[in-house]
């Protein structure tokens, strides 16, 4: 097993997928070099038909790890039905994460995987946050942090890591909100992670451009001759090394990728679409910017098929094994 502390799992909405995958994580990496601690409900642990370990603390996780699922238990207050969230249980899915956050915050823990939640319980019990990003960035605002912050969010499949400007907007808002300063900020974000997340000593970064053919000079619009050109001017004169902005119907192929280590996509589907035809299954999110490390998977909660046996972890899994690996190479500067 690796030496230091274990990852935290989040267990998610309980009525989604998360019990299950999680179980099928643990089973897929017991004997591996990862270890994880699950936050969650020990008893909904069980029913998953797995051995279940309660323990009072992350260090008692090593001893524990490959006889059973570790558990810092944190029970439901309500009944779970798989498809079927019950917002009397949100407030207890939003304490895991803040058990997780103040965990790695402490040291206890090396990082964070949260499975999937479901906002509107949440959002039906008072959660105020868009997200799992979010909500942690605002738990860890206050912490101590040697860079500029994010949160920045990164999928990423196989060799492909693509990092966006914007998120969760309406197409026709991208272009106002993609401005100089927004890509300075999240460039500068993701050249720092690939340095400390990532040990990449010098990191290639690559600009999506906004407009078909990188706007044709001009001809098929003026944001990469106004916005996106002049941001990655001035971030060379930063040292950071940047394209200026390319096409995106070229960005995404075998050699393409071999030139950059991380793209900058300036919208979610830009993004999302080359992740997930790379690896449909095991793409993972990761927030960049924060003091703790956090990872999570690539889907949904699956309330369609929860509780059916059917969901697949292999998302989970490249999630716990990015969270160790990003965890190490900040254990190693």
């Amino acid at each position: 097993m690796t030496a230091g502390p274990p990852l935290a799992l989040t267990m998610g909405e309980p009525a989604g997928v998360g019990p299950e995958i999680i179980a099928r994580a643990w089973a897929a990496l017991r004997d591996g070099d990862r270890t994880f601690v699950v936050i969650g409900d020990a008893a909904l642990m069980r029913a998953q038909g797995i051995p279940v370990q309660t323990v009072a603390a992350p260090s008692d996780v090593a001893g524990a790890f490959s006889r059973a699922v570790p558990v810092l238990d944190t029970p439901l207050p309500a009944p779970v039905q798989p498809g079927r969230p019950d917002p009397a249980n949100a407030g207890t899915v939003a304490d895991w994460i803040e058990q997780a956050v103040n965990l790695a915050m402490g040291g206890e823990v090396s990082g964070m995987v949260t499975a999937p939640i479901a906002k509107a319980p949440l959002y039906a019990a008072g959660f105020r946050f868009p997200g799992h990003t979010e909500f942690i960035a605002e738990l860890t605002a206050d912490a101590p942090f040697s860079g500029t912050r994010g949160p920045v969010m990164m999928l990423t499949a196989k060799d492909l890591r693509a990092c966006l400007v914007t998120i969760h907007v309406a197409l026709a808002e991208v272009p106002e909100l993609v401005t100089a300063e927004r890509v300075i900020r999240t460039a500068r974000v993701v050249h720092e992670a690939m340095r400390r997340d990532f040990g990449i000593a010098r990191p290639r970064l690559a600009l999506a451009a906004l407009n078909p053919h990188a706007g044709e000079s001009g001809a098929l619009g003026l944001e990469e001759i106004e916005v996106l050109a002049p941001a990655a001017a001035a971030l060379r004169g930063e040292g950071v090394a940047i394209t200026d902005p390319l096409p995106a119907d070229t960005l995404f192929h075998d050699e393409a990728r071999a030139g950059y280590d991380a793209v900058l996509c300036l919208y979610h589907d830009q993004a999302l679409i080359p992740v997930k035809t790379l690896d449909f299954w095991g793409g993972v999110n990761a927030t960049l910017g924060l003091p703790v490390v956090r990872t999570s998977p690539d889907h949904g909660t699956g309330f369609d098929i929860a509780g059916r046996g059917v969901a697949r972890a292999d998302s989970l899994i490249a999630a716990v094994k990015l969270a160790g690996e990003m965890a190490a190479a900040r254990a190693a500067r």
